[in-house]
């Protein structure tokens, strides 16, 4: 049987270890890749694994502020 290619929002905030509104809002941001197909909301699985082996840099702001 082959793997699906594509995960909910449910199924990828628990990979992530993060919670379904999270999920969401960072969807919202743009953070986590989403396809709509219909009304569903679906993160390609090989675009997660991308984001995830390619992290960004965060960015202190306090550090910058002094």
């Amino acid at each position: 049987m082959e793997e699906r290619l594509t995960l909910s929002v449910s199924e990828a905030a628990r990979v992530l270890g993060i919670g379904r509104n999270l999920c969401y809002d960072r969807i919202k941001t743009g953070e986590i890749p989403v396809i709509k197909i219909g009304k569903r909301l679906l993160i390609p699985r090989h675009a997660l694994h991308k984001m995830l082996e390619e992290p960004k840099k965060l960015v202190n702001t306090t550090e910058n502020n002094q």
